[in-house]
């Protein structure tokens, strides 16, 4: 049993990884960490977890903890991701991992010293129906896959949250534009090599509130636009000449319509659904971590493929600061 523990209260902890923690196979949720002690003992005692640390700094030197999951803000994942791995830990840490591809070289470097597991939480890469598409499109169900196109949107203009504070990393790209790069590069086993972007900023937040991004790789178009001023939608669909797959629910797993890849055939006339009922794929993601430390076995999301995926959002940024195509 992994013994977990978590740096800081987030929301996205206790409504996500907590639960996936505790649901685990091979997990124990062992601690809480919070700069205000009475906080990370509020929140141990509700989730039943043993151990409350008053900083992240006393976490981190527990010898009770082997691996810690940081749902920071986004500008401090890189520091207390080193930090963590030079106190040994193994590390979950929360997309994105990084502001820009550079500052995660350190961070390879640092675990390769300490020989310790290190991961950005894209809990998309172990949901069951993205390997189904993975595999679909590798076997030809859809023919030769010509494009992708998808949208991940929703509306926050909420001025205290850390999406539209630019000192905390926010911003519509670094939140969701990460997911529709992700999931392609992960299902095509393709890089992008070049990118035409528009971006545009709020006049009052200054942070990214919408991007529409065409990628290129050696044979398929990558289309999408993400926004955190929009109303709700998700959507990803493959196009091949043969048919087309598409997700109900790509992202945010158990929403809208639940869980379904529906494979189309060229005219229509035939539909086949595959459905994922009641999977969780945090707790997927956490017992695929915890089984790499344990074992080696399986496979994890490296800093190696942050790096990759980072470098794309690099280069929408450039290119829509631009108004020119971009080359990777």
């Amino acid at each position: 049993m992994i013994r977990f523990g978590v740096l800081s209260t987030a929301k996205i902890a206790q409504q996500q990884l907590i639960p996936a923690i505790v649901q685990a196979a091979n997990a124990q949720l062992t601690g809480i960490a919070s700069r205000e002690l009475k906080k990370a003992k509020k929140l141990a005692e509700r989730v039943n977890a043993p151990l409350a640390f008053g900083s992240y700094e006393e976490m981190l030197s527990s010898e009770d903890i082997d691996a810690v999951y940081i749902p920071l803000p986004t500008s401090q994942h890189v520091e207390w991701t080193e930090k963590a791995i030079a106190a040994g830990k193994h590390v979950l840490c929360e997309k994105p991992l990084a502001l820009k591809a550079a500052q995660i070289d350190k961070l390879i470097r640092a675990r390769d010293r300490s020989q310790v597991v290190v991961s950005e939480a894209f809990m998309v890469t172990y949901h069951p129906q993205w390997i189904k598409v993975k595999d679909l499109i590798a076997k030809g169900a859809i023919g030769k896959l010509r494009c992708i196109s998808g949208s991940f949107t929703y509306f926050n203009r909420d001025p205290t949250n850390m999406r539209n504070r630019p000192e905390l990393g926010g911003g519509a790209l670094p939140d969701i534009g990460v997911y529709p790069v992700v999931c392609s590069r992960f299902v095509t086993g393709e890089e992008p090599e070049s990118v035409l972007a528009s971006v545009d900023f709020d006049p009052d937040f200054e942070t990214d509130c919408y991007a529409q991004v065409n990628l290129k790789t050696a044979s398929v178009d990558i289309s999408f636009y993400v926004s955190t001023q929009m109303s709700d939608r998700q959507t990803m669909v493959f196009h091949g000449d043969k048919g087309f797959l598409e997700l109900t629910a790509p992202f945010n797993s158990n929403l809208y319509e639940g869980d379904e890849v529906r494979l189309h055939n060229n005219n229509h006339k035939q539909t086949r659904i595959f459905r994922y009922t009641g999977v969780n794929q945090y707790q997927a993601q956490v017992e695929a971590f915890s089984r790499y430390i344990e074992s080696g076995k399986g496979t994890v999301f490296s800093l190696e493929n942050s790096i990759k995926n980072q470098k794309v959002i690099d280069a929408i940024y450039k290119a829509g600061s631009t108004g020119k195509r971009v080359k990777l």
